[in-house]
């Protein structure tokens, strides 16, 4: 117990502390989230997938080993939530509100600082590159899930094209493909920008928990939760044996499977009217437990 409970302290306490300073900058100052969020979108989280993967030593095949991971991940736990939600014969509505809970985890203002603090830069490189294909499914797959088929899949994959990100990838693997090197000057600037993006992430986590309420359905909420937590990891667990992945890469990968749900889905749930009352429950119920499932699991991933 002592040692689940320096792991708590070491990695998840500060996580939690920084995010509550958040909640409280939103629920008592009333700071509105969605600036700080545009600058994390467009500014600090493009930079530090940049600088991470320019500055890791990431191959090509580690690259695209964990890229491939992370779409096979998300797919496989889309298959059972699917198939467990029409055993329990969810309503269609019901069943998107769950998939895209159960999916799309919260991998860049969770994930990627607990990465950091449990397992350094190079892990934090693979956690990068996990945070950036799943933020890209959330916005494709996630966007025709919410809206069950209303949207197309052409119109959510042109959408990506104002995700900063993926440029930043892409520029990334450029730059560590061919060693090209920034200039001084531009490069420091990168640094700093990059050492502002987990703090700024965090203070947003807490800033969007503030309108987060408790209600929903009871038997969906505990299926999402499972396989969030619970199911998720165990597949991720499994997976990395497939891919051969060990070291720094297994436990980026097997740590960002464990994420609670992304606070994404709530605004895809209230844009395509997903059960957002369930989705906003399931994205709070999940960060909140999610402590407790992740201080054992950062023991056997050996934090």
């Amino acid at each position: 117990m002592s040692q689940y409970l320096a792991l708590f302290f070491d990695n998840l306490f500060p996580i939690l502390l920084a995010a509550c300073v958040g909640f409280a900058l939103a629920k008592w100052l009333k700071i509105n989230p969605r600036p700080l969020s545009q600058v994390i979108f467009y500014v600090f989280s493009p930079v530090l997938v940049f600088n991470l993967i320019n500055s890791s030593q990431l191959s090509n095949q580690d690259i695209v080993r964990t890229l491939v991971f992370t779409i096979v991940l998300i797919v496989a736990v889309g298959v059972i939530t699917w198939l467990i939600g029409g055993i329990l014969k969810f309503e269609r509505k019901t069943l998107a509100a769950v998939l895209i809970t159960a999916m799309f985890m919260n991998a860049g203002n969770y994930g990627l600082p607990l990465t950091s603090f449990a397992f350094g830069e190079t892990a934090l490189a693979y956690a990068s590159v996990f945070f950036v294909i799943n933020a890209v499914l959330t916005n494709t797959v996630g966007i025709v899930i919410a809206s069950s088929g209303s949207t197309s899949v052409w119109n959510a994959i042109k959408g990506l094209v104002k995700f900063p990100a993926i440029y930043a990838l892409g520029f990334g693997i450029l730059f560590l493909q061919f060693k090209w090197q920034l200039p001084s000057g531009l490069d420091r600037t990168v640094t700093l920008l990059s050492n502002a993006a987990i703090p700024c992430m965090l203070v947003l986590l807490g800033m969007q928990l503030v309108n987060i309420r408790l209600d929903g359905h009871v038997l969906p909420l505990i299926l999402t939760s499972s396989m969030r937590l619970l199911i998720a990891p165990l597949l991720a667990f499994g997976l990395t044996r497939v891919f051969g992945m060990s070291g720094p890469s297994y436990q980026a990968v097997v740590l960002e499977a464990a994420m609670p749900a992304a606070v994404l889905t709530t605004i895809l749930a209230t844009e395509f009217d997903a059960e957002p009352t369930f989705v906003t429950t399931a994205v709070l119920i999940t960060t909140l437990l999610s402590p407790f499932t992740l201080s054992p699991l950062l023991a056997f991933l050996g934090a």
